[in-house]
């Protein structure tokens, strides 16, 4: 282990008795505990995990960082598992079918969840980010509503990638009809990496990505990106309407710190789009007037709704989401703490946790 990182001692494997759970107790210290599976609510279906993911929030999370939510918590909201039981009346998934959580548990009687925005509830919670359950245990409780089936073609690392894909389509979605139009990516992480695909699967015409590793703009490139920038130039707004030849039509800003997202709305002047889609660590300050004086277009984009699941699934059945190019390291649950420690570095794309029943294939 890294200084600043700690873990408790292995938890036995789980039995009919006891469960492992990962929990982030303090600021960069992540430990398994032991104890009982959780008893079934009404309207809940018990899990069992196959892979969980991670990603920009559960990093915030773990440092103490997160804007919304603190240690002690526990993580695991990009979930696959397999359904053990489900309590009487659930009949919109039996046990033994797999399965993928949508995390956002919205209370389905507020403002935003009678229009239609559930994502932005006013009495949200979310599923492994503050919730009483997360994913990254060996069993799990959740709201059966907040479950999707899986295509038996895909395979658990497939399935894996439908929660994070989903807030990339969500984004497009807000930005608009994207045909014919040109769009830059800053950031090329995961989340970058598949706002990528989704605006090409939206129709975008050029697709532009940036970032500060080298590393990062290849996998851009391998996965279809147009051109890849280096995101620490200083003249990086330049550079990229010189690669388009004009102004950005939208721009996706899945690094959100203040220098990402004014660059942003100096590439989309004149009057184009820029979608804020990575999680911001606080506040930043904009260049209000060239944002009013241009009609730039400042989206904000949370999470997502059902129908963006949906349609994360269909992308990855098309075959545009390549899994050996994402997932770049596994771990046992019994390490989740060297996950977080890998997760801690930014070496990799995409970090995931496996369950006893997980398979490759």
């Amino acid at each position: 282990m890294k200084k600043g990182w700690s873990a408790v001692a292995l938890a036995p494997t789980v039995s009919a008795d006891t469960r492992r759970r990962v929990v982030v107790t303090a600021p960069d210290a992540v430990e398994i505990q032991t104890d009982a599976p959780p008893s079934l609510a009404d309207g809940e279906a018990l899990v069992e995990l196959l892979v969980s993911g991670l990603c920009g929030s559960d990093k915030a999370g773990a440092h103490g960082v997160h804007a919304f939510f603190k240690p002690p918590y526990f993580p695991g909201h990009e979930v696959v598992g397999r359904v053990g039981a489900v309590a009487p009346g659930v009949d919109t998934v039996s046990a033994g079918q797999r399965v993928t959580v949508r995390p956002t548990l919205d209370c389905g009687d507020c403002k935003p969840c009678n229009t239609g925005r559930s994502n932005l509830c006013e009495n949200l919670e979310f599923f492994g980010c503050g919730f009483r359950e997360g994913g990254m245990s060996d069993v799990f409780t959740v709201r059966a509503d907040r479950l999707h089936t899986i295509p038996d073609s895909f395979t658990d690392l497939q399935a894996a990638m439908i929660e994070p894909l989903a807030t990339p389509v969500h984004a497009v979605r807000l930005a608009g009809d994207l045909t014919g139009k040109t769009v830059v990516v800053l950031g090329s992480g995961t989340i970058g990496l598949l706002t990528q695909i989704a605006a090409r699967h939206a129709g975008a015409r050029v697709v532009i990505a940036t970032d500060v590793r080298q590393v990062k703009r290849d996998v851009s490139l391998r996965l279809g990106a147009d051109a890849a920038l280096d995101a620490a130039r200083e003249d990086l707004a330049e550079a990229v309407r010189a690669e388009l030849g004009e102004s950005a039509d939208v721009v996706f800003d899945c690094v959100s710190i203040e220098s990402t997202v004014n660059a942003a709305i100096a590439m989309a002047v004149k009057g184009g789009t820029v979608v804020v889609v990575g999680g911001p660590k606080g506040r930043v300050g904009v260049d209000l007037p060239l944002l009013q004086e241009f009609q730039v277009k400042l989206q904000g984009a949370a999470t997502y709704l059902a129908e963006d699941f949906d349609v994360a699934a269909e992308i990855i059945a098309s075959g545009a989401v390549d899994t050996d190019e994402f997932i770049t390291a596994k771990f046992p649950l019994a390490d989740a703490a060297a996950a977080f420690e890998s997760l801690a570095t930014g070496d990799e794309v995409k970090i995931v946790v496996t369950g006893e029943g997980f398979t490759e294939k």
